[in-house]
């Protein structure tokens, strides 16, 4: 049940960003990030990760928020250096 709420979570986050949210916040606030409660549709915008989180908490407290770099497919990415 938990990875079915999960990908509804992630599901209608990505959709609320691209559909709503991408053309309103990308002009201003590229590189910062924004943390969705997908029920509602809330979202918080905050320079670091932990600022969004931080202000979406404090609104919505107990609730699970979808988080991603304004301007990016995702919040964070890693890369795995190989050596030869």
């Amino acid at each position: 049940m938990r990875k079915k709420e999960n990908g509804n979570l992630v599901s209608k986050g990505k959709q609320l960003y691209e559909t709503k949210l991408k053309v309103l916040l990308e002009p201003k606030h590229r590189g910062e990030f924004v943390a969705i409660e997908p029920d509602s549709g809330c979202y918080h915008v905050g320079r670091t990760m932990s600022d969004a989180c931080q202000k979406a908490e404090t609104n919505h407290p107990g609730k699970k928020f979808y988080l991603v770099r304004v301007g990016s497919k995702a919040a964070v990415s890693f890369k795995h250096r190989t050596s030869v």
